[in-house]
């Protein structure tokens, strides 16, 4: 293509965005809308798996306090026995004096409290720690069959809400996704019909003077394609400057319990940039495609 060629389709493009501006607006406004709620989706996924990835080192084990009683020789059969289970990884025993000492070091100043009880209430108790955590479930009902177990910590409630949470999102989100692409390529679609009303007389005369159909077609695929592209610019925009308040918060604030699981910003707009800009422009096109074949018989 001639470079006096691509500048008058440039140019034939920009004119009818122009002629059409509320449209116009429009369009760029449907499609910065359904990549908002994308860019929301994309970063809560994002940053729910970071958090399970994160917690998962906690959520690895499973420990298990046994009965007052038991014999040494009943407390090694029962350790050695686990290690029989599908999906045990290491086994670690800890006894009533290592569980005192170490709930005297998560209590820190508040320790010395503790010297105070005239006999040690905590339990013997097993960590178990996985291969995989998605062979807990199995692991845990193998564990509640021994005898000797009194009781078992064990997170599975927390591991099933962030696997929900995380499901609920994607199909939530996805769910408005589309039905928000199929509004932006509709609202294009009709930005690009208005166009190609408003210029019938000048494509019939095109067309009668030897014009291609492609030559004719080029600027209104431009066009579509350019509203795509600056919708997708703008939900850019909005994006980055939402997450980097939001993100400003929460390591200001809440550093401690969430902020170390939480994206960087960097690494979140280097994925969402490409992401927006290529579905934008292909959401443009898409419903400029559509209204030319419909709408243009040439």
């Amino acid at each position: 293509m001639k470079i006096k060629t691509t500048w008058y389709m440039l140019k034939e493009s920009f004119k009818n965005l122009w002629r059409n501006r509320l449209m116009s607006l429009a369009s760029m406004s449907s499609v910065a809308a359904t990549l908002l709620i994308l860019g929301l989706v994309f970063i809560l996924i994002v940053n729910i798996s970071s958090l399970s990835e994160g917690m998962e080192d906690q959520f690895e084990s499973i420990q298990i306090y046994l009965e007052d009683g038991l014999t040494k020789a009943e407390v090694e059969s029962i350790g050695n026995d686990m290690y029989t289970i599908d999906g045990v990884d290491q086994i670690v025993f800890e006894s009533k004096t290592e569980a005192m000492e170490n709930m005297k070091t998560q209590l820190g100043d508040y320790g010395y409290l503790l010297d105070g009880l005239e006999s040690n209430p905590l339990p013997m108790s097993f960590v178990v720690y996985l291969k995989d955590i998605s062979k807990s479930e199995e692991v845990y009902e193998k564990l509640k069959e021994y005898e000797g177990v009194e009781d078992i910590k064990y997170y599975k409630d927390t591991i099933d809400k962030i696997i929900k949470i995380s499901n609920y999102v994607k199909n939530t989100g996805f769910g408005v996704i589309l039905v928000l692409i199929f509004i932006s390529v509709f609202i294009i679609g009709n930005t690009i019909k208005i166009a190609i009303a408003s210029r019938k007389r000048e494509i019939g005369i095109m067309k009668y003077v030897g014009a291609t159909n492609w030559f004719i077609r080029w600027p209104f695929l431009i066009e579509g394609t350019l509203l795509g592209f600056l919708g997708a610019a703008i939900s850019i925009v909005i994006v980055y400057f939402t997450y980097k308040y939001t993100y400003d918060i929460v390591t200001r604030d809440f550093y401690a319990i969430v902020a170390v699981y939480v994206k960087p910003l960097d690494v979140i707009m280097d994925d969402i940039v490409y992401l927006f800009l290529v579905l934008g422009s292909g959401i443009g096109a898409f419903g400029s495609i559509i209204s030319l074949r419909k709408y243009l018989r040439v």
